[in-house]
Order: structure tokens, then C-alpha cells, then sequence
């Protein structure tokens, strides 16, 4: 749900590729059908506008599944869609158990449920257990301290210093200044990690814990097929509410939460023991088993210790967060590898996250030129890749001036520094062609502006050419179902100083081999020699702009690499 700090994470390993047609969704295993997948992020009130108001719908993504067969993604997974003010677009939820006008009905959701579930998709809706709206009814009875809801929420006494009432401790929220409000009726402190208006839920409370699970088993009782768990370490804080650490020196404005070493508010093992219990109940229903993926900012240990408490994927935020432009091909070849070798034994599938709505587009973090790199390793690494709506098309971040910001984090933070912690360029609408709206609308206005680049820069135009981003990540998707991939073994090796490698491999099959190169400039590499490969290989694909011709066959003694290329040999 935010854009944050830290992490570095996975690679675990198995390649190979023969040319026989992907497994449709239909023929994947009932127990754990997510495995060597890719799932889509949809974010609906970008993704495709039905009724003409300039916000997508849940009508509009039902209109749009075809696209997703046609990519023969596994999945989906929508960014919060149920009842709220839309403070923060709907991670402010004010009725847990239904869906927001802005997107449709609960008879909308049985239409896109059923619809996906006949082209065999999945569908997997966000969760968002941390806080609430304060325009939930259970936060104006916990202001009257009405039972059982008086404990619905974390409140606390003032800090009375010099005659004066402070916050009760030094807390600070994800979108700047104390994580503290005071509540004038109650005469207490209520605690909200995030926004004002979105007070932290008390998962103390065994009536507020027995709320959620029945809110889990509403959506899992009308077909959901699982869902992403938001800001998981949040859940539950310090019981003795200590003051965190100040982190010295670090530059840093004081409202900043980063100035903060978030140990009593993050990550307490209760969290944990939380995510077990719901876990648990999902599985109490029986049948097909219902995935569970968490978004967790988290250090590399706290984030695979979810693997042992019921979570499918704890998601791998390495190419978002922990790797940028500036990361050579070592950084990324120990990050992987250190991710890879901290995964728990046992039947555990790794995840590797391209993009989200939280954080800059692969473009804006990487440049234009390796906007396909981080999907093709996604692709070849083995496990499930996770990608935003957009990311097929290499979507750019849209321009968004002060005056058009909506992102509740963005405007906390001001005129000045907005650019710095607003989400909204990465949220601009999909650019499904070159019509009004780039085709996400019927209206000129939308909801945030869409990116003036979508003339050129759409799936229409894409869809016209065999090595726009759209043509290679079709090609991707198909990669990633090739036996080789899903059962060979996996190695990331360095090829010299800038060039990155990973090598699938099956007895007596061909290799499947990335190569990218982190320099700018065009290098030659004996690739055969330091890889162990054929001294020739076919192009299975290669990023836009490298101008190398799909299908030809290179000489891997001898293989020049453009600057700023990656491509995938078979």
C-alpha cells in the first residue's frame, strides 16, 4: 500500500523450453494453481472506465478479460473495490463487506467473477485488515465506547508535559506528522499508521478479530480465489506503546517516518501468529485452496517467515525497492541469489514482483531502454512472476502537476516535495489505444490525466507489431509455462563485470539463456565459453530498441550485446 524503505530477496531454480503450447488455466492444478504463473494487478479506477464518468469500474474490467486470456495470465487481483470514502482510494474502507458505488454492485463482482471463472481466470481481491475508514460505523460506536466496538480501535491516553497534552509516544505515520489524532468526544488518542482518516483497527479484540474472519469468509463464500493481504506488518504494534529509535543525522525532515527505526510498530510476531489464523480459516471451508499473497516491506528474514505461517507469497519487493538504476549486475546476481538461498525448505514457490501501484514503473526506475528486463527476469526466474496492468505495454509514468495531485501521501507531503512520495504517476489510465481517453473513457476528463504519450504508446499499436513490449511479454508468459522453466535447474551467473545471466537447464535439452547488459555501451562476450553453452543459440526474444531480430541465430563465441539489451536464447 506505500512506497517504503528497504528489501532484497529470491532465486530458486529450474529451466528449460520446447515449443508446445502453454497449459490454458484450465488445466492447471486445483491445489496451488499459481505456480510458474504470472498474476495480474488490476487497479480498477485506472483500468477501463464503463459508464463514462471518468473512474474504471468493475463492469469495465469484465468488458477487458479478454485481454488478459489473451495473454494467458493465471490471474488477477484487484486493488481494493468495497465500500469507502475514497480518502485514500479505497484503502480507507468504511463496509468491509461491500462494494463501492464508484465501481459497481455486488451483483457487478458475481458478473466479473463468473466471467473470469469461465475463461478460467482467477480472481483475487485485496484485504485490507489494518485500518478502517473513520466513516466506518464501527469507529463512531468506539468513539461513544459503545461494547463490544469500544476496543475496536487503539486508543490511548494523552501525554500530559508542562500542563499540555501530547501524543502518548513519538510514533510516526506513513503519510508524515504523528501517528496519533486527537479525538475530542472520546478525550483519547486514537492510532492511525497511514492517513487521518484511516484509524488503526485493535486486533486485541477478539470480537474485532472475528469481524475480519467473517469478512474473509463473505468474499470466499461468492467465488473469490484469494487475497492479497495489505500492509501485513502493521497489524499489530507495542503493547507497552515505547517510543522508536530516532535514526541520527539521516537529513531528514522530523515529520518524516523515516527518522524513525520502526521496531514497536512493525513486524511483532502476534502478526504473524494472525496471518495463521486466517489461513487456517480459509482452509476450514475445503475445496480448492485459496491463495494468500502479502505485501510486507520488510528485511529479507521478517518477509520469508511468512512462508511458515500461511502465506503462498509474501511478495518479493527486489526489482521495486531494493534494486535501481544505479545497481550493477552484481548487486542483482546477490540479491537473487540471497533471496534464493533463504527461501524455507519444503514446498515453497518464489514470487518475483515487476511493478505496483505504489512505486515509480519499471521505466521511471530503470530507463526506457530496460523497461523489459525486469519482466524477462520474472519470466525465466523460477516461481511467479507478478505484474501491474500497463507493464505488457511498458507503460511510462504519467506527468502530474501539483494541481492535479489526488495521492493522499502526495499531498501530505506538500508542494514541495509531492513528486517525491505521490503515487499517481504511476496510477495514470491503461492506454488501450489512440480515441479519446486513450480508449480507458469516453470522457476527456479521467480521474487523473492520461499520459499525453498514449497516441503512440498503446496496446491497439502494439498489438501490430511482432516485437513491441506487448508481442515479447505474450512471448514471456509462454516461456514461463515451458517445462525447462518449471522443472529444470537455475543459475545466475556474471559474465563479466556488466553482464548479467541466468541459465535454465534440462538434461539433454537445449539451455534457456537471459543475458542482460548493465552498461549503456555495447559489449562482446564469449558467452559459450562462460555459460557453457552452444556456440550458437536462436533468439527466443530481446527487449525493444536492441534491434536484434527475433529468431535469428548468434554466435555465442562471439555474442555483441547492445547497450542497455537483454534478450532470452534458446
Amino acid at each position: 500500500m506505500l512506497r517504503e524503505l528497504l528489501v532484497i530477496f529470491y532465486l530458486g531454480g529450474v529451466l528449460t523450453i520446447p515449443p508446445p503450447p502453454p497449459p490454458s488455466p484450465h488445466s492447471l492444478s486445483n491445489d496451488e494453481w499459481w505456480r510458474d504463473t504470472f498474476i495480474y494487478q488490476v487497479y480498477p479506477r485506472s483500468f477501463k472506465d464503463s459508464d463514462g464518468d471518468g473512474v474504471g469500474d468493475l463492469n469495465g474490467v469484465t468488458e477487458k478479460l479478454d485481454h488478459l486470456v489473451d495473454m494467458n495470465i493465471s490471474g488477477l487481483w484487484l486493488s481494493p473495490i468495497f465500500t469507502s470514502p475514497m480518502v485514500d482510494f479505497g484503502y480507507d474502507i468504511s463496509n468491509f463487506t461491500d462494494i463501492d458505488k464508484t465501481f459497481g454492485t455486488i451483483e457487478d463482482f458475481t458478473k466479473l467473477t463468473s466471467a473470469a471463472h469461465s475463461r478460467g481466470l482467477k480472481i483475487i481481491l485485496d484485504f485490507v485488515p489494518n485500518h478502517s475508514s473513520n466513516e466506518h460505523p464501527w469507529f463512531a460506536k468506539s468513539i461513544k465506547k459503545i461494547k463490544p466496538y469500544d476496543n475496536y480501535y487503539v486508543w490511548k491516553d494523552a501525554k500530559i508535559i508542562n500542563g499540555t497534552r501530547q501524543p502518548p509516544n513519538n510514533w510516526l505515520s506513513i503519510f508524515f506528522g504523528s501517528a496519533w489524532e486527537w479525538n475530542e468526544e472520546r478525550q483519547q488518542y486514537y492510532l492511525h499508521q497511514f492517513a487521518i482518516k484511516q484509524p488503526d483497527l485493535n486486533f486485541n479484540s477478539p470480537e474485532l478479530r472475528k469481524e475480519m474472519e467473517n469478512a474473509i469468509l463473505f468474499w470466499a463464500d461468492r467465488g473469490v480465489d484469494g487475497f492479497r493481504i495489505d500492509s501485513m506488518p502493521y497489524m499489530y504494534e507495542d503493547s507497552e506503546f515505547r517510543d522508536e529509535p530516532v535514526i541520527p543525522n539521516n537529513g531528514l525532515q522530523p515529520d518524516d517516518p523515516a527518522t524513525l527505526d520502526h521496531i514497536y510498530t512493525k513486524d511483532q510476531q502476534a502478526t504473524y501468529d494472525l496471518l495463521k489464523t486466517w489461513r487456517n480459516v480459509l482452509d476450514s471451508r475445503g475445496g480448492e485452496k485459496k491463495i494468500i499473497l502479502v505485501e510486507a516491506y520488510a528485511t529479507l528474514p521478517l518477509t520469508v517467515k511468512y512462508f511458515n505461517y500461511g502465506a503462498n507469497i509474501p511478495f518479493n519487493f527486489m526489482f521495486v525497492t531494493g534494486l535501481n538504476n544505479h545497481s550493477s549486475a552484481l548487486d542483482f546476481k546477490r540479491s537473487i541469489d540471497q533471496w534464493t538461498s533463504n527461501i524455507p525448505k519444503g514446498n515453497f514457490v518464489s514470487n518475483w514482483v515487476v511493478d505496483n501501484h505504489d512505486n515509480p514503473r519499471t521505466s521511471a526506475r530503470f530507463g526506457v531502454q530496460r523497461s523489459d528486463q525486469i519482466s524477462m527476469l520474472c519470466a525465466i526466474l523460477p516461481g511467479v512472476g507478478i505484474i501491474y496492468n500497463g507493464d505488457e505495454i511498458g507503460m511510462e509514468n504519467g506527468p502530474v502537476s501539483w494541481n492535479q495531485t489526488v495521492d493522499t501521501q502526495g499531498l501530505s507531503a506538500g508542494p514541495d516535495r509531492y513528486m517525491q512520495f505521490s503515487r499517481d504517476p504511476e496510477r495514470t489510465p491503461f492506454q488501450w489505444d489512440n480515441t479519446t481517453s486513450a480508449g480507458f473513457s469516453s470522457n476527456i476528463k479521467t480521474w487523473l490525466p492520461v499520459n499525453p504519450n498514449y497516441k503512440n504508446d498503446n496496446l491497439a499499436e502494439q498489438k501490430k507489431s511482432l516485437t513491441s513490449h506487448y508481442s515479447i511479454f505474450k512471448k514471456l508468459v509462454l516461456l514461463k509455462s515451458l517445462p525447462i522453466i518449471k522443472t529444470g535447474t537455475s543459475e545466475v551467473i556474471l559474465a563479466g563485470k556488466d553482464i548479467l545471466s541466468v541459465v535454465r537447464r534440462q538434461p539433454n535439452k537445449t539451455p534457456v539463456v537471459l543475458l542482460i547488459n548493465f552498461s549503456d555501451k555495447s559489449i562482446t562476450v564469449d558467452a559459450s565459453a562462460w555459460l557453457n553453452i552452444p556456440d550458437s543459440m536462436n533468439v527466443y526474444v530481446a527487449s525493444v530498441g536492441s534491434n536484434i531480430t527475433f529468431g535469428s541465430r548468434l554466435d555465442t563465441t562471439a555474442l555483441q550485446l547492445p547497450g542497455a539489451a537483454s534478450l532470452i536464447l534458446n
